[in-house]
This record gives structure tokens, C-alpha cells and sequence, in this order.
């Protein structure tokens, strides 16, 4: 039997179409009955909390997942439910937040794995779009010596070179520069004007209103709000977002920042250089969060993994409550007292397959014994942080790679937390999560600073950073660039400094 599909302004049909979709993962109803349309040369702009079935329903589209019923259809064909293969060919195309390359692979034979026809058209095809977008990738180079950046470049060409009808785009910005921003939206815009359909997963509700044609909000497997962009302001939107039984927290955006007159210096570089950064000086303040901000590619992660003990130091000394510290092994670094949230938590920040407990304690745990674990003890650690963090979980023994990306974050967070550092390190501690789960976590280094922990902040966020941060100091091609205070921390000052041009105080 045939479906009659309703008509947009210009009296085109949709381009993708989800009727009544229903899915569960055993008892727990992930998709409650999901409808939704997107006509040609729309980009609908998918919002929601983490568990709100987002991911779910593209993987849907996608055929990772079979929903239990209801019907999708791609420019009026039905898709049928069976594997991703269908989906391609039909032009559907999924860019997932999470990079998924071969990372013995080259770029280039990453970006055109799959497609058919000859390789020197492939490539010449390839070098026009990166010229058009303004990209810059090697294409000789191993996939695994890519940044999360580079990684996310990767997946956005690939979707693009199959000239997909509807692309799907899962955070696509989420570790993108300025300027790659910049590009994918003209990239977007240029999408448009050839009548392809857009879905675009953010939780950065500013880029909804740069780029959206449409917003559709998912809460509790459920669209609860949908229509063009213009109905909507940026307050109805976090409205939408927020739980039915949500109560007030104080999140006032602007904070009585920290003094740091008369306190006392936690950590400090002198002179600190390594691979990607050089000459790098600066003091945290016990109590202080320092925000660090700068462009993808200034060197603010590899600054934070040598100080952590992954990488070498070139030349330099770091201090920790006036120890030198230059040099130690992780391990050693941690008992000294720091600790570091690494900014991709999906490869390097949880053990995927093993419970939210063992996840929680390995770091202390270990510190303890290297042959019997106290089982009782390590439930006690567990679920005081589960507690504590609001992570929202079935036991403390449920696997941590089911949990949503917000929960997983948080557990990371307790981890480092659970060694008692004086300086914790937080590298993008907010990347793909939800509006609930960022606050939580603002909470989180809010309570901190209270204990006179000193945290080090890195964040491609700049909202976030003024929020945030006491103190900001800037990197650009491997240097502080400068350092704002007080009334010198605005979103002006920080992103020119982070391109080079600054106006604030000389770092």
C-alpha cells in the first residue's frame, strides 16, 4: 500500500521520511513512536539530552539498528531494515561523532575505501572538494598519527564524496578550528543549494541558528518540538531540554572569580617545551581554574599530555607545590598529585567492556594492591561518586560503555578524582554531551575550586572558558599568547588572542 506524503512551501515531497518508528533495547523504549520529515535543501538541526534517542534513530536511518516498527523512506522509496549497505546506496551517508577509521590505513585510502570506479579519478574528485572546502590533510599520512580534529575531517569527506542525499552529521564541529567551522558551514550551505538534505546533531546551540533551516528537539525518545528555525529562541530551546522534574540550580554566567592574590601556587611551568609547544610559562593557584584556550593545533593537548608524563620534555621544569616534577612517569605523576581527563574519553578515557565501578577505581584501586582488590572497598568508592555525580546508571556494575556519553564523562572525571590530586587536568571535559550533563560537570569543577584543588581547563568552548575559568591564558602555534583577568575575560578577547592578535595582557 502506497503512503501519501505531505508537501513542503515549494511543493516538494521529503527527502527522508520517518513515520512512527519504535525501538527498544530489552524493556527500556528508546524510540516511542519518532515522526518526522525533511524536505530537499533543508538542514534540520537534532537537539537533546543524552538518552533522548538521537543516536538511536539515525542509526535507524542508517540500518545499524531494526526498529520493532513503523516505516522509513528515502525520496519516497521505503528503506527496508536490513544492513548500513542499503542505506548507502540509497544515499544516506552517517558522519559519527566518534571517528572510525583504519588506522593502519593511509588518509586517502580511508576517505575511498568503498567507492567504485578508478583511482585517479577518485583522487582528483577528492583534491577538488578539500580545495573547495579549504582543507588541508596529508593524504600519505598514517590515519593514527591523526588528531580528533583530523580524524573528524576525515569522515566529513567521505560523506561528501558519495554526493549523498541525506548526510547526517553527529557533532560534526565538536573538535573542529574556527575556520574548519567556517568551512563545513559554507560547505552546508553549498549542500543546500543542490537540494541534499542535512541532519545535524549539536548540543552547541549557537551553531543552530547559524546554520539550521529546521530544529527538531527529542526528549525521552519523543519529538516534543519541531518547525523552522525562526519559531524558536535560544531560551525556548533549553526550556525544551531541560527534564519534567527539573529543579533551579545556580547556574549564574558570571561567578565571583577567584582572587589569586595571598594564595597559594599549586603548579608551575618554567621555560616548559616539548612536541608541539615551547617556552611555555605560567602559575595555578590552589583553588583556581585556569582556563587554557587556543585553536586546535596550538599545542594546549600536548602541553597537557607531557605534563602528565605521556610525552617527552624537550627542556624546561614543571613544579608541583615548588617539587620538581620534569620528566616523572604517569604513574609517578599521579602519586605526586595530578591527574589528567584526557579529551577523547571513547579511546582513551573508559574501559568500554567492563562495569562503571572498575572504571571508577582503577586509578586508586591500583595504587593500593597489584594482586587482591578490596571488592567491598571499591563499591564504597563507586557508588559515593555515582551519588555524588548524579550518574545515572542501572548499579554500579552495568557495563560503561552503555551509559550515555554524558554519564561516561563524569565517571572519567571520578577516576581522576579518586587519587585526591591537587591539580586535575580537564581536556575538553564537555565535548558531545548534553546541556544537563555540562551543568553537572560545571558543578562539579565549581566544588573543586572550593576544595582548593587547582584545575587546569582546556576548552575549545569559549562560553565555557569565561564561565568557567579565574584566570585565561592563551596558546598560539605552540606559545601563551596572553593572559586575561577579571574584566579582560570576554569571548573578544579570547578568540583574537587564540588567532594571534592580542589584546590583552602579554603572556
Amino acid at each position: 500500500m502506497g503512503i501519501e506524503f505531505s508537501e513542503n512551501d515549494a511543493g516538494e515531497t521529503p527527502m527522508l521520511s520517518i513515520r512512527d518508528i519504535h525501538k527498544s533495547f530489552g524493556s527500556n523504549e528508546v524510540l516511542r513512536g519518532v515522526t518526522i520529515d525533511v524536505y530537499p535543501g533543508e538542514v534540520l538541526a537534532l537537539i537533546g539530552g543524552n538518552g533522548a534517542g538521537k543516536s538511536t534513530l539515525v542509526k535507524s536511518v542508517m540500518g545499524v539498528y531494526k526498529p520493532e516498527s513503523g516505516h522509513i523512506y528515502i525520496n519516497g522509496e521505503e528503506l527496508e531494515f536490513s544492513k548500513p549497505a542499503v542505506s548507502l546506496n540509497k544515499g544516506v551517508y552517517l558522519v559519527p561523532q566518534e571517528p572510525m577509521l583504519f588506522p593502519n590505513m593511509s588518509v586517502e585510502r580511508n576517505i575511498l575505501m568503498g567507492f567504485c570506479g578508478k583511482r585517479a579519478v577518485l583522487r582528483e574528485n577528492l583534491a577538488v572538494l578539500m580545495n573547495q572546502l579549504g582543507w588541508k590533510l596529508e593524504l600519505a599520512r598514517g590515519a593514527r598519527t591523526l588528531s580528533i580534529a583530523e580524524q573528524q575531517l576525515v569522515e566529513i569527506l567521505r560523506g561528501l564524496l558519495r554526493e549523498a542525499r541525506v548526510l547526517i552529521l553527529d557533532e560534526p564541529t565538536s573538535a573542529l578550528t574556527f575556520d574548519e567551522v567556517n568551512a563545513l558551514f559554507k560547505t552546508i550551505e553549498s549542500l543546500k543549494q543542490k537540494k541534499i538534505s542535512v541532519v545535524y546533531i549539536t548540543h552547541r546551540l549557537n551553531e543552530v541558528f547559524m546554520i539550521a533551516t529546521h530544529i527538531a528537539l527529542m526528549k525521552d525518545g519523543l519529538i516534543t518540538l519541531h518547525g523552522k528555525v525562526g519559531e524558536f529562541t535560544r531560551e525556548m530551546l533549553v526550556k525544551g531540554l531541560l527534564p519534567d522534574d527539573y529543579t533551579e540550580r545556580n547556574h549564574e554566567a558570571k561567578k565571583t572569580r577567584t582572587a589569586v592574590s595571598g594564595a597559594h601556587p599549586v603548579f608551575e611551568l618554567r621555560h616548559y617545551s616539548g612536541y608541539g609547544f615551547d617556552d611555555v610559562n605560567f602559575t595555578i593557584y590552589e583553588g583556581e581554574a585556569l582556563g587554557l584556550a587556543g585553536v586546535v593545533g596550538a599545542g594546549r593537548t600536548e602541553l597537557a599530555m607531557t605534563i602528565f608524563g605521556r610525552d617527552a620534555v624537550k627542556s624546561g621544569k614543571a613544579l608541583l607545590g615548588g617539587e620538581d616534577i620534569t620528566g616523572l612517569k604517569t604513574r609517578k605523576i599521579i602519586k605526586k598529585g595530578v591527574n589528567y581527563v584526557c579529551e577523547d574519553r571513547f579511546l582513551n578515557g573508559i574501559f568500554r567492556i567492563t562495569s562503571l565501578s572498575s572504571n571508577i577505581t582503577s586509578s586508586y584501586l591500583r595504587s593500593l594492591s597489584l594482586f587482591f582488590l578490596n571488592f567491598a572497598f571499591e563499591r564504597d568508592i563507586a557508588g559515593r561518586y555515582v551519588n555524588d555525580f548524579r550518574i545515572k546508571s542501572a548499579g554500579i556494575t552495568q557495563e560503561i560503555g552503555s551509559l550515555s556519553g554524558g554519564n561516561q564523562q563524569k565517571a572519567v572525571i571520578a577516576r581522576a578524582l579518586t587519587t585526591n590530586p591537587r591539580l586535575v587536568i580537564l581536556d575538553e571535559p564537555t565535548r558531545g554531551i548534553d546541556a544537563g550533563a555540562r551543568g553537572d560537570i560545571y558543578e562539579i569543577i565549581n566544588e573543586l575550586k572550593a576544595r582548593n584543588v587547582a584545575v587546569l581547563l582546556i576548552s575549545s568552548d569559549i562560553e565555557e572558558i569565561v564561565e568557567l575559568s579565574d584566570r585565561v591564558i592563551t596558546m598560539f602555534q605552540g606559545r601563551i599568547k596572553a593572559e586575561f583577568q577579571g574584566e579582560e575575560i570576554t569571548q573578544d578577547n579570547i578568540m583574537g588572542a587564540s588567532f594571534g592578535v592580542t589584546r590583552g595582557s602579554a603572556a
